[in-house]
C-alpha cells in the first residue's frame, strides 16, 4: 500500500533532485505528515485550501530507508508518519494536483 504526501511545487521544484527529503516538520515535531490514498482530498481541504497547486508525492514504503509509523493524529485518525529524512528513492510518483481555489 503506498502513502502520500502533498508539498507546494515551489518546494519541490527545489528538492526533486535530492537524494533525501527534509519536511519542515520534521524539524518541528520529529516526523514527515503523509496520508492513505482516501484521506488525501480531507487533508487538502483542511490545510492547502488556500493553494493554488499542489504536488502529491506517491511513496511506495517497501523502498523507504526510514520508519514508517501508523499513529493517531487528527481527530483520532491513523496517519503514516514518516520519522527521519525521506530518501527519494521511494518517492516513484510525484503528479501535480489543481485545487478548487
Amino acid at each position: 500500500m503506498y502513502i502520500y504526501h502533498i508539498v507546494l511545487p515551489e518546494i519541490w521544484e527545489t528538492v526533486k533532485n535530492e537524494p533525501l527529503y527534509r519536511h519542515e516538520s520534521l524539524a518541528s515535531e520529529g516526523f514527515i505528515h503523509c496520508s492513505y490514498e482516501d484521506q488525501l482530498s480531507g487533508v487538502i481541504d483542511r490545510y492547502y485550501a488556500d493553494a493554488k497547486n499542489l504536488v502529491i508525492l506517491t511513496i511506495d514504503p517497501d523502498l523507504m530507508a526510514t520508519r514508517l509509523v501508523a499513529e493517531p493524529s487528527t481527530g483520532g485518525e491513523i496517519y503514516p508518519h514518516i520519522y527521519g529524512p525521506l530518501n527519494m528513492s521511494a518517492v516513484i510518483k510525484s503528479e501535480l494536483w489543481e485545487t478548487k481555489s
